[in-house]
């Protein structure tokens, strides 16, 4: 577990951030430290020349000296404070507990917060997802799927949208398995309002995970962000049912960036963007909700993936 100066120093480098977030995650893990990388940021942050080279005004108007730094560090420590008082674990790429598959992805953020607990076997993953305004044939077939993977000890992983990402949480809950909801708003929001019951009882029973600041609120941006979380948590992403603009699509092709298999059900075949996904070399039509498992261990024991 890292030093809780480490991570108030991972908090305030993000606060004060030059670069996109992802790139403080390779940045921190090489250096092994966050504070190391916070005041070569504040040195850099004040040269003339080095600002010109980032295109963009320094955000530090004066060198910060030790006492300063301290003060911060003090401050956003209790601010952590505030937050695991609250029930909000935070969890960083310095951190043994940072989820082993997200760490494997170019993609992942430097820290991601979490209500409940994530355990070692939810490495052992399938992302489900799918339409927000599902039919009902693509509901049913969003359940047994959730509970075929249930069955054989998978932990099953979605987004807490209405529709099938709804479906697929309830029925692994249900079915008495682990599901994990990753979120595109902070842990103290829900999104959409009326799954918050949902997001308490995942959280009570399982865990709720998200990248972003607690009190964050929903954003057009947060959604393709938060999809990316979903497929580098997990070892495949299953898309049940999806239209040509669904952000289901948005998470496959993610999914496929990041070198994560995708499975499609066979009925989605009729539909040309789906056609189009299955001629991918990373994707997999399935038939059933047990070619859903067996696909996955074909993968797994072939090497392709790991758990």
């Amino acid at each position: 577990m890292a030093s809780s100066r480490e991570t108030a120093a991972l908090i305030l480098l993000l606060r004060t951030a030059r670069l996109p977030w992802r790139w403080y995650a390779d940045m921190v893990e090489k250096a092994g430290s966050a504070v190391a990388v916070l005041e070569q940021e504040q040195d850099v942050g004040d040269r003339t020349d080095d600002e010109q080279s980032f295109g963009q005004q320094s955000l530090f108007t004066a060198p910060p000296n030790a006492v300063d730094r301290s003060a911060q560090l003090d401050a956003v420590a209790a601010e952590i404070a505030g937050w695991e008082a609250a029930g909000i674990e935070l969890v960083t790429v310095l951190d043994r507990g940072y989820p082993e598959n997200l760490r494997g992805v170019h993609d992942r953020p430097p820290l991601v917060f979490v209500a409940g607990r994530l355990e070692p076997g939810d490495a052992r993953s399938a992302a489900v997802v799918g339409t927000r305004r599902p039919s009902p044939a693509g509901v049913h077939a969003a359940i047994a799927i959730a509970e075929q993977l249930v069955e054989a000890n998978y932990t099953v992983v979605s987004g807490l949208a209405a529709g099938i990402d709804t479906a697929v949480h309830t029925a692994a809950l249900d079915s008495h398995g682990r599901t994990v909801a990753v979120i595109g708003t902070g842990l103290s929001r829900c999104y959409p309002p009326q799954n918050a019951r949902l997001q308490h009882r995942i959280a009570s029973e399982c865990a709720v995970v998200s990248q972003f600041w607690p009190d964050a609120g929903p954003s057009r941006r947060s959604f393709p962000m938060r999809n990316a979380v979903i497929s580098g948590l997990t070892l495949v992403t299953v898309v049940v049912e999806a239209s040509p603009s669904s952000g289901s699509l948005i998470q496959a092709r993610v999914a496929l960036g990041q070198g994560r298999p995708v499975l499609l059900p066979d009925a989605l075949l009729g539909q040309r963007w789906a056609t189009e996904l299955a001629a991918h070399p990373g994707a997999h039509v399935v038939r059933s909700p047990g070619e859903v498992t067996t696909t996955i261990e074909r993968l797994t024991s072939s090497g392709t993936l790991t758990v």
